[in-house]
């Protein structure tokens, strides 16, 4: 026996241990199998028709042009320091560039997609530079059509089409003397002594390029985002305005998924991607680095320290410093309608794995309007295209308001919001009218020892609408004859406003079964029925809201106050009631344990609202007090029964 280990000679033999990714360990590291790699290619034939993939004459085409505009940055920030008379050597060496990030920078976008792009500019240019000269120069080139400035953005953007190619332009201004060639804008010590907008600006740089430096092995990273984007697409749970996921947060979950298996190909993690989520345990966050303290003094996301972080029900926490929830959105309805998705997901990869389905099956779409009873509709409408572009974009980003408002009420189980808008008809052929719907889905609660259970939603209905006519006066974006109506159809009347080849999809299993009956003219009420074969008056019912036109506002609200029309009946129908069964999921089940976030961030749901507005068989109660004013005498006092 030797008295000492023998170091052998020559090169090592051990191998480096592998790469560690993530905030936890893998759960495998297993290598692609041969049915593996063939379920992959097939994957990709199966997303070529739906144009997610750009050929490469159109990528060539998007790097030239952001060639020519990064040049044009370059041309402007000299002309800039020449006429702030600085030194000729700073000069020959200021910089200046154009970053992307988004689904460009990621490497996922699809067919005739925009470019997100970031002006960095040193610290002599500023901001008001930007949005006048900068934007003087793209107006005089003639490759670029449709420039806007939205200076008052919370992002400050300019947005231009060049060469064809829709364009959103950043800019941030460093605190340096020159831009490198080589600059790595991941790097926290550039945050120092920027005001916020340059941050807010920077961010979506540095989240994209930490995202693609956190992944095993990126062309599996991308493949599996764009199966990813494009199921979520389908299925309408692509929207982070409306409360379901943006682009980012997507990313995010696929690369939290690569961490976990970062041997795999992407039929493999497409699998588990579904098998992940669909056994997280809201709302614990994915992470996909430990988070770390800059000591600059910005607002990062720590339910530790910020109550209003533990009420985030779905938490993607950005790994870019300061870290952020990129899915403060996100409402009960909302994480009900993925985490359901993500099941259904789930199951039908897992008859892919064994075939007995084809990739297809996991993009078709749902039917949305066969898979709920009763629904909501919203429409907003202007006189003007212009108006009309600006009033849809105020609608739509408060309509989670409305969710949420819905949510609250005890005997709404949920408020499904289609994330895909319509146009509708005009309410008269010769009218000059923009107008767009949106239609939320309800399912309600079986009552009990009831026969009727009236629910009134008219004061959700009013709350939200107000809230976005008061907005829109304080933006001065409002305009007269901007309007927004809420209406209620039953499945079949749908067709009344939505065209056949919308509404004629494979029929999903149904929800409960639920009623709507008109408590007075302007209540917006919704009832369920307690036996099978009870038949109930089931009329249709419009709240259209205008803002008040009255010079005196109520003395009780500052928000204009609402007039409420009359409430339009149509015969009574008899529905009977169906109770859904829950989805049977079959498919993986979970014998792999999914790593959870360390357990110092591991946050408990927020209480349940409390319901003030429903009250029992025994007593009547009114409403909480209403807007004053000359025209809220319109709005009758409902009261509410059950």
């Amino acid at each position: 026996m030797m008295p000492f280990p023998v170091t052998p000679q020559g090169p090592q033999q051990t191998l480096p241990p592998p790469k560690h990714y993530g905030i936890s360990s893998p759960i495998s590291l297993a290598a692609p199998k041969e049915t593996d790699c063939i379920l992959t290619q097939k994957l990709i034939e199966t997303l070529k028709p739906f144009g997610v993939f750009e050929e490469e004459e159109e990528l060539q085409r998007r790097i030239l042009i952001l060639e020519k505009l990064n040049n044009l940055v370059k041309e402007w920030i000299r002309e800039i320091s020449e006429s702030k008379s600085l030194p000729q050597a700073v000069i020959e060496n200021v910089g200046g560039k154009i970053f992307t990030f988004g689904s460009y920078r990621l490497g996922v976008h699809t067919k005739g997609a925009d470019i997100d792009a970031l002006c960095v500019a040193p610290r002599h240019v500023d901001r008001n530079d930007f949005f006048t000269s900068f934007y003087d120069k793209l107006k005089l080139h003639e490759e670029v059509k449709d420039l806007r400035a939205v200076e008052e953005a919370f992002v400050p953007v300019i947005k231009l089409c060049f060469d064809g190619i829709e364009i959103d332009i950043l800019f941030a201004r460093l605190a340096l003397q020159t831009i490198p060639e080589d600059l790595d804008l991941r790097d926290d010590s550039l945050l120092k002594n920027l005001d916020i907008r340059c941050i807010r600006s920077l961010n979506g740089c540095r989240v994209t390029d930490e995202i693609l430096h956190l992944v095993p092995n990126i062309d599996n990273f991308r493949l599996t985002l764009r199966a990813i984007k494009l199921w979520a697409k389908c299925h309408n749970i692509y929207s982070n305005i409306l409360g379901f996921l943006g682009g980012v947060s997507w990313a995010m979950l696929v690369a939290r998924t690569c961490q976990l298996y970062p041997n795999a190909v992407a039929s493999t993690l497409v699998r588990k991607f579904f098998l992940v989520f669909s056994e997280w345990e809201w709302p614990n966050p994915v992470l996909l680095k430990e988070p770390e303290e800059r000591n600059l003094n910005l607002p990062v996301w720590d339910p530790r320290v910020n109550p209003s972080d533990r009420y985030h029900l779905m938490p993607i926490i950005t790994p870019a410093y300061p870290q952020q929830n990129s899915t403060y959105n996100v409402s009960v309805s909302t994480r009900m309608v993925m985490i359901e998705e993500f099941k259904q997901g789930l199951a039908i990869t897992h008859e892919i794995l064994l075939s007995k389905a084809e990739w297809s099956k996991l993009f078709e779409a749902p039917s949305f309007f066969q898979k709920y009873k009763h629904y909501i509709v919203l429409l907003a409408s202007a006189p003007t295209e212009k108006q009309h572009l600006e009033w849809v974009g105020l609608v739509e980003s408060k309509i989670r308001i409305l969710v949420g408002s819905l949510e609250k009420n005890e005997f709404i189980t949920l408020a499904h919001v289609n994330p895909q808008s319509f146009p509708a008809p005009k309410e008269s052929p010769d009218k000059k009218e923009f107008r767009t719907m949106w239609v939320i889905g309800l399912v309600l609660k079986k009552p009990e020892n009831s026969e009727v259970l009236s629910i009134d939603l008219t004061y959700d209905i009013q709350s939200f609408t107000d809230t976005v006519y008061r907005q829109a006066i304080n933006s001065k974006m409002f305009e007269m004859d901007m309007k927004i109506a809420a209406m209620h159809l039953k499945r079949k009347e749908l067709h009344q406003l939505l065209p056949n080849h919308v509404l004629e999809k494979k029929k999903t299993h149904l929800m409960e079964g639920v009623r709507l009956t008109a408590l007075n003219d302007s209540s917006l009420a919704l009832s369920v029925d307690s036996e099978n074969s009870m038949s109930v008056p089931s009329p249709s019912g419009t709240v259209k809201t205008s803002p008040m036109t009255d010079s005196s506002p109520g003395r009780n609200s500052p928000a204009p106050a609402l007039m409420a029309a009359s409430v339009t009946n149509v015969q009574p129908t008899e529905i009977s009631l169906q109770q859904a069964n829950p989805c049977e999921i079959s498919g993986d089940t979970l014998s792999e344990s999914i790593p959870q976030t360390a357990s110092q961030l591991v946050i408990s749901p927020p209480p349940k609202p409390t319901v003030t507005r429903v009250v029992s068989s025994a007593r009547l109660v009114n409403h909480s007090p209403r807007p004053s004013g000359s025209t809220a005498a319109n709005i009758a006092n409902t009261i509410v029964g059950v």
